[in-house]
């Protein structure tokens, strides 16, 4: 099936696949690193606290200035071609406060952001073959209708419109061809560096953390884990009727198709534009409850809330739209996380600082380091911990992140030494990993919504019951 101008309006030709060979998709990177490269510099510069005279401070802005959209639009190309990891990353730093170079965010925001939505897609050839293959015959004769043209293209799949033979409106994620093996190769690349640090990866766990980041994001790549998990999800909040989990067609599903219901309503950005402040409170409570009942009443983590994953539907209603990174944890580990925050809700420091060694792994012993991860954990929890009304800013989403970096430099870069020193290790349980990206993510996306809410309350009953089994489970 030849690509037509009308599904392609860009008139660019579309690829048949993302990169997928190891070598090739390092060399893709590489050619980027020239562009980013002053930008980390300037952050390292900023780390170590070395200062400028203000007209040299002003001289390294206005250069910078000038370079930060292309370097923004280069990353927008690669990571958008890539697709898998690299495209992941990608989307986390268009929205999670703090992860743009200070100073710099906002352009980079506003450029990376197209990646939340809609990436380079693939041509209709490689979608038809890829339905084909999956269901065992073309998508004109399993659909009454079918849109070529996708809707969103992300870091492994793409979206289609299309309308079963019963005359049901739904969206049909594709996966990439190829993309399993380029995510493999991407693990591979960083599993190669762990190895090369292998000594003192050893002392900072950190095999033991990329084990836990090799098994969420292949996990993933299967279509039948991920339409297993919107059930899960479905059954969880069946009785909230401002959640809203589409329905699955399995038998137009299978493991790299993914049909789901069509929901309609409008996106992260027309939402935080649009709507009231009232509704774009009600819709972040609405998220907060769809994040944390699941953490916290049932023990499974939803640890992807970037803003694509989102469609507004009026009012508080919001609909959710990917579950292929999901977690569930260990009831020991979501009955510690309950322990520390419950005991900063009543005062207790010493049953915080108790769960803090015990959970968390943090060291008492580390005069430099326990101070800063002890406080840093209470920052981070304030909206949980405060009592009455809390509003969620991007001021507030940047510290989730600057903390650690502001306070670490003084670990890290100290003053009269010409190196670096290593910081103690914590060692923290590896199934938390994912639990910082909700932190972030869920963080800057409320603060992106300008959400007001009594947070405390909201989640304080899921907090001091035990995690029960999933309704039908």
């Amino acid at each position: 099936m030849a690509d037509r101008d009308d599904d392609n309006p860009s008139g660019v030709k579309r690829a048949d696949a993302a990169p997928s060979s190891r070598f090739g998709r390092l060399a893709r990177l590489g050619a980027l690193a020239p562009k980013v490269l002053p930008f980390a510099g300037e952050a390292i510069r900023k780390a170590m606290g070395k200062e400028r005279s203000e007209d040299d401070e002003r001289l390294a802005q206005a250069k910078l200035l000038l370079e930060v959209k292309k370097t923004a639009d280069a990353m927008l190309k690669t990571l958008g071609e890539m697709k898998g990891l690299p495209l992941k990353f990608g989307q986390m730093a268009s929205y999670i406060d703090g992860l743009a170079p200070p100073g710099y965010e906002e352009k980079f925001h506003e450029v990376l952001s197209k990646l939340q939505q809609k990436a380079p897609p693939l041509s209709a050839e490689a979608a038809s073959r890829a339905i084909t293959k999956e269901l065992g015959a073309p998508p004109e004769e399993l659909f009454a209708s079918f849109d070529f043209e996708p809707f969103a293209a992300a870091s492994i799949g793409q979206v289609h419109r299309a309308t079963t033979q019963s005359g049901d409106a739904v969206a049909v994620k594709v996966q990439y061809p190829g993309i399993d093996t380029a995510v493999e190769n991407d693990l591979k690349s960083v599993a190669l560096l762990e190895q090369m640090i292998a000594p003192l990866g050893r002392k900072y766990h950190s095999k033991e953390t990329l084990d836990e980041v090799r098994r969420v994001f292949l996990a993933e790549l299967d279509y039948g884990l991920e339409a297993d998990n919107a059930e899960r999800f479905r059954a969880m909040h069946a009785s909230d009727d401002e959640i809203v989990v589409p329905r699955v067609f399995h038998s137009l599903s299978s493991k790299r198709v993914l049909c789901t219901e069509l929901m309609g309503g409008c996106d992260y950005a027309t939402f935080c534009a649009e709507a009231t402040e009232e509704e774009k409170s009600a819709a972040g409570r609405t998220i907060a409850r769809f994040m944390f009942r699941a953490l916290f009443k049932y023990g499974w983590l939803y640890a992807d809330p970037h803003p694509g994953n989102y469609r507004f539907l009026g009012g508080g209603r919001v609909a959710f739209l990917d579950f292929g990174c999901v977690r569930e944890l260990p009831p020991a580990l979501v009955e510690g996380m309950k322990r520390y925050i419950t005991a900063l809700q009543d005062g207790n420091d010493a049953e915080f600082e108790r769960a803090c060694v015990e959970v968390l792994g943090y060291d008492p012993t580390d005069v430099e380091g326990w101070p800063i991860y002890t406080s840093y954990t209470r920052v981070i929890l304030e909206p949980l911990v405060h009592e009455g009304e809390f509003t969620y800013t991007h001021e507030f989403a940047r510290e989730a992140v600057a903390y650690l970096v502001r306070h670490g430099r003084k670990v890290v870069f100290k003053e009269g030494q010409p190196l670096p020193s290593l910081p103690k290790p914590i060692h923290m349980p590896p199934e938390h990993t994912f639990v910082n990206r909700l932190q972030w993510g869920l963080a800057s996306v409320l603060a992106g919504l300008g959400a007001k809410g009594h947070w405390r309350a909201l989640v304080e009953d899921w907090l001091r019951t035990p995690v029960v089994p999933l309704p039908g489970g």
